[in-house]
């Protein structure tokens, strides 16, 4: 959801693979939830061999990109009410 507000307000996606994905899809939120999908894809995959740790790194790493991004969105007025 903060990738979308960010692109609704013109801010350009920093992933490179997102960044793709959005425009070559015909709606942002089309191209986020294809690289939601191939993510959970990925995640279920490493859940499947038993790479945990992994994932629990990669859970934490977006965690604090999540947090960064409502910071920058209250900081910005985006998110204010």
């Amino acid at each position: 959801m903060t990738t979308l507000a960010f692109v609704m307000h013109g801010v350009q996606e920093a992933n490179p693979f997102v960044r793709l994905a959005l425009k070559y899809s015909p709606h942002p939120l089309a191209g986020l939830l294809a690289v939601k999908f191939l993510a959970l894809g990925l995640g279920f995959y490493c859940w499947r061999c038993g790479r945990e740790r992994l994932l629990m790194r990669i859970n934490i790493l977006f965690a604090i990109v999540v947090a960064w991004n409502m910071l920058a969105l209250i900081v910005s007025g985006f998110g204010v009410v």
